[in-house]
């Protein structure tokens, strides 16, 4: 490590000049890193919905329609027309409407009024559409020009507009995050330093890393939204501390020599250790998300794990290397102490000891088991009636009902059966309408005696296809239930069948979460408990840190249990692992304080030590986690990344409170079971002499 800086500050000033090249780079290649909109992509290839869409990709040209387009005052003939024209735009895969399942030429009155009515009611037309994925946008854009020219009050939606609205409105709210925390930050790490300057230096510092860490994912192919909205922000709160510790190292070792070089040898071989620590944890947190089903967790905590990684190389490197190119600056923005010292913070933190333990031990039990029984959303968005597409959405709703498609493969060969099954089907309580061969065709008319058109609709070579549209909200216990009675339906005529649609894969992503959750909880809890034990050489220190930082996420995950609220469920799943990787670094670097104290002090006065000379360090880090998560809430339109927001800014604070009331409380009272389990702790005994 000696000899590592000595060569860094020499050549402090083409160690900047690569970083900022680096950086440079990483920012030119953001934009060729494609996002992922579509959460199916991220359900295990073992999942059923997986695989049926991707049979379905391989069989039938016509994908799962994915919007829907209502044109009113229409006839027969210009709908006819308006289906060509929407067929036309670019990614536009295909368009269903009513011609494909009954004959138009013939009067309607002998059709099914069922099935006409799912197209066509009162001069008004609805098309079913499939939208290639990555041309939601433009083919959207489209389609409500299309709508509009027709005349006022047509609508757009469905789940490709849903993705068009998400593509459009990330970069903006990403952006808008930044706006809401950077201000914060700068303001917060302004009143906890002593120079104008250095907080420029922690924000560069952090920012170099973020672009660095965004443009190496054009490696990866790409990135899930939720990564592209999270990922930098959570880097920049996260990572800010490790800047902190290095130029805090600093300030301390230039008190001793006026040498600027060997002072800041002296505080890279200072603090690299601490920032280690702090990123080992933080970075095991981030990992256990890999271990999710839900890939989507693989997919942040990868995103999470690189970017610690970077970060601490560029404060290991880079700013040091930037600090000694502008420590004139530094010096000569020099500032009076705008934030109280806390020195004496033990005092009245003391005084609520007992009470924040007594507190703590009667919630943890019921915040435990309120926080399994939170209830999840699954959708990524919902009909906002300010906006237009919710107004549309709703729309469409109203005059035709929910558009719930709900799509069946099963294999070929069985004309009769199928068509008991459709009937089985169009039978069901909620099911609308059934489109299927046997019920569009007949099942008597031989399918080699139909124009290819209309039969690859609904047969490929070895497999037929039934749609059901389903009258209940995607996301709802009626759709999952009409799901799964279709799935059982399927298994009474057929040994294999596969159910595909949004709330198929809803269904799935619910069935999943259960046992995401346990085994991320543990992975995290495991990994750092042994981060944790080997640092400090206890086996007490990580049951009273984890014991810590786990009953606040108890309690922030039963908080909307309590409300009555629902919770996204990625926000659910991955706050376990962040909140528990992110705020476990306060509880160590108290500990580590301590632990320093103990070995000369009793507990009380050693935690009042230790309090007084980490609270403000401790304050400013949550104080900078609260705010990104917050900004995450206020800025998203996405449900996942405000709901992850929401319980990141919450839970930052109730670990604030948690590490400095409720730990210290563990540590003191606990100080014998600790003792005796911390390998050469060098503990100071009740009448031994420091």
């Amino acid at each position: 490590m000696d000899r590592f800086a000595h060569i860094l500050v020499r050549h402090c000033k083409v160690v900047v000049v690569v970083f900022v090249v680096l950086a440079l780079v990483g920012a030119a290649l953001i934009p060729f890193v494609k996002t992922n909109y579509n959460m199916v992509d991220y359900l295990p290839p073992e999942a059923q919905s997986t695989q049926a869409v991707a049979l379905m990709g391989e069989e039938f040209d016509q994908a799962i329609p994915n919007a829907s387009v209502l044109i009113h005052d229409v006839d027969l003939a210009q709908a006819q027309t308006l289906k060509e024209r929407m067929a036309s735009f670019e990614g536009v895969e295909s368009v269903m409407w009513l011609d494909d399942v009954v004959d138009v030429a013939t009067p309607l009155a002998f059709a099914d009024d069922e099935l006409v009515s799912t197209y066509y009611q009162d001069g008004a037309a609805l098309f079913q559409l499939t939208i290639e994925e990555g041309k939601e946008v433009p083919a959207i854009e489209a389609l409500r020009t299309l709508a509009d020219e027709w005349g006022p009050g047509n609508a757009v939606a469905g789940e490709a507009m849903d993705v068009a609205q998400m593509q459009q409105a990330t970069v903006e709210q990403v952006a808008m995050a930044v706006a809401i925390i950077v201000p914060v930050i700068m303001f917060l790490l302004i009143v906890s330093t002593l120079s104008w300057i250095e907080p420029l230096l922690f924000v560069g510092a952090i920012g170099v890393s973020i672009l660095i860490n965004m443009g190496t994912n054009i490696f990866l192919g790409s990135v899930s939204f939720i990564t592209y909205s999270v990922s930098p922000i959570l880097q920049l709160a996260v990572s800010l501390d490790y800047a902190i510790f290095l130029l805090h190292a600093f300030a301390a070792e230039r008190q001793h020599t006026t040498d600027l070089q060997e002072a800041m040898v002296a505080a890279l071989k200072r603090s690299t250790a601490t920032i280690a620590a702090s990123a080992v944890t933080t970075l095991f947190g981030f990992a256990a998300l890999a271990f999710m089903q839900f890939q989507i967790g693989a997919d942040l905590g990868l995103n999470l794990v690189k970017g610690i990684v970077i970060s601490f190389i560029t404060v290991v490197v880079f700013l040091p290397a930037l600090t000694l190119c502008l420590v004139k600056a530094i010096d000569r923005t020099a500032h009076r102490r705008l934030m109280p010292t806390f020195a004496t913070i033990g005092r009245p933190l003391a005084r609520i000891r007992i009470p924040a333990l007594i507190l703590v031990v009667a919630l943890a039990v019921p915040a435990f088991m309120a926080q399994s029984q939170v209830l999840f959303t699954y959708q990524n968005s919902t009909a906002d009636p300010e906006l237009r597409a919710g107004r549309d959405t709703l729309m469409i709703e109203e005059e035709f009902g929910i558009q719930n498609a709900v799509v069946l493969l099963v294999e070929r060969g069985n004309e009769a059966a199928e068509a008991e099954l459709a009937q089985e089907i169009a039978a069901l309580p909620r099911v609308r309408s059934v489109m299927s061969y046997a019920t569009a065709v007949g099942s008597a008319i031989p399918a080699a005696y139909l124009d290819e058109a209309v039969q690859s609709q609904f047969y490929s070579d070895d497999w037929a296809r039934i749609i059901a549209y389903v009258d209940a909200p995607i996301e709802s216990d009626e759709a999952f239930s009409t799901v799964e009675a279709i799935e059982a339906a399927a298994e009474r005529w057929y040994p294999t069948y596969y159910a595909a649609g949004q709330s198929a894969n809803l269904l799935d992503m619910r069935n999943i979460v259960a046992v995401d959750n346990v085994v991320v909880a543990w992975v995290a809890v495991i990994a750092i408990f042994l981060v944790v034990a080997l640092t400090f050489k206890s086996l007490g220190l990580p049951v009273a840190l984890l014991l810590a930082i786990e009953c606040g996420i108890w309690i922030n995950l039963a908080i909307p249990y309590f409300m009555g609220t629902e919770v996204n469920f990625i926000g659910y799943l991955v706050i376990n692992t962040v909140q528990l990787g992110a705020t476990i670094d306060y509880a160590i670097l108290l500990t580590s304080h301590y632990l320093r104290w103990r070995q000369q002090m009793l507990p009380k006065p050693a935690m009042a030590k230790a309090l007084g000379e980490t609270f403000q360090s401790i304050l400013v880090s949550a104080a900078i986690l609260a705010t990104a998560g917050f900004a995450l809430a206020l800025s998203s339109s996405m449900s996942a990344v405000s709901s992850l927001g929401l319980l990141l800014g919450r839970g930052a604070l109730i670990s604030l409170a948690m590490v400095t009331c409720f730990l210290p409380a563990l540590l003191i009272y606990g100080d014998g079971f600790i003792r005796r389990t911390t390998y050469h702790g060098n503990f100071l005994r009740k009448g031994e002499r420091p």
